[in-house]
């Protein structure tokens, strides 16, 4: 396989920047303690740049709804199972984040323009436009409503009244770094005004740093890690995100009778491997940030094999 490959060329700089970081954590040139304030930086920083300025070019009216209306039912759906299925608590939340959030900038964007040329980009971003809205907004909602029923239990394990709870979870959830920005930048592109220049270029140079620190601070933080004892769970879940996560997808689609360019943008976007945006909610929240470290890691390096099968096999799809 060559290094102009579509698969290679799209995730040989996300390994290098992982691998860059991982070096990096093992010199010290990046302490352990200066981790979490890196971590700060990217989620509540770049981040924010990034998700205002995605938002803030978005028009709702110009979405091609039913692909990304079939997307987040199979992405909902996994995520609710995932939330079931590993014990309904804000690590299963995290986790669940995990198999359905995909790395669709870093990775899909020169992956599905390289594979489908730009009908192909039009599709993934009228999905990347909602992608963060939904899944991240979705995560926080449900994970500040765990956490909040977590922490209501006193002594006696009762918990506190349903509406209080409730309540101060959906403040925390409104009140966050990661609806504001989205929701800001949207209200802002139904105004049909466009950003300033001089606003415009600080937030671009801001948004572009986010992938490149995000996976650096990967890195650096899987240099810290005891990876060896994750590496069960992280096969597990990378599993899911790159190889059950498609499966669904092309199910659910073709039950959605979604077909062509429109039925494989989907499913390979599915099948990307997960985004840093998991690994910084895992950091958050310090829920399972080892396994998150691992899983970003591994699917990176496994997607070289995962989304080449997924690439032979989309043809065969009717």
């Amino acid at each position: 396989m060559s290094f102009d490959h579509p698969v290679i060329s799209s995730l040989l700089p996300v390994v290098l920047l992982i691998a860059i970081g991982f070096v990096a954590g093992k010199a010290r040139l990046i302490r352990g303690e200066a981790a979490r304030d890196l971590s700060n930086l990217v989620f509540l920083v770049l981040a924010q740049a990034l998700l205002f300025r995605t938002m803030s070019s978005v028009h709702v009216e110009r979405l091609e709804f039913k692909p990304v209306v079939a997307y987040f039912v199979v992405a909902g759906g996994l995520f609710a199972a995932m939330v079931l299925l590993r014990g309904r608590d804000s690590r299963a939340a995290v986790l669940g984040l995990a198999a359905i959030f995909s790395n669709t900038l870093m990775i899909g964007v020169p992956l599905v323009g390289l594979a489908y040329g730009e009908a192909g980009l039009v599709l993934l971003f009228t999905l990347i436009s909602l992608h963060s809205l939904i899944l991240l907004t979705l995560t926080t909602v449900v994970l500040e409503l765990l956490e909040a029923r977590e922490q209501s239990r006193g002594a006696n394990d009762t918990p506190r009244h349903l509406l209080a709870t409730v309540g101060r979870a959906v403040r925390n959830a409104v009140i966050h770094p990661v609806p504001m920005p989205i929701i800001a930048g949207l209200l802002f592109a139904q105004t049909g005004l466009s950003l300033p220049a001089v606003v415009d270029r600080p937030l671009r140079l801001l948004g572009d740093a986010f992938g490149p620190v995000a996976l650096v601070l990967v890195g650096v933080t899987l240099a810290q890690a005891a990876i060896g004892a994750q590496l069960r769970g992280a096969l597990a879940l990378s599993a899911l995100k790159t190889l059950l996560h498609p499966l669904l997808m092309a199910g659910v689609g073709l039950a959605f009778g979604l077909r062509g360019l429109h039925l494989a943008v989907m499913v390979l976007t599915a099948a990307l491997p997960i985004g840093a945006n998991v690994f910084l909610f895992s950091q958050r929240y310090q829920k399972a940030e080892e396994l998150v470290t691992a899983s970003v890691s591994l699917s990176t390096a496994l997607a070289v094999l995962t989304l080449s099968l997924v690439l032979a096999l989309l043809p065969l799809l009717p």
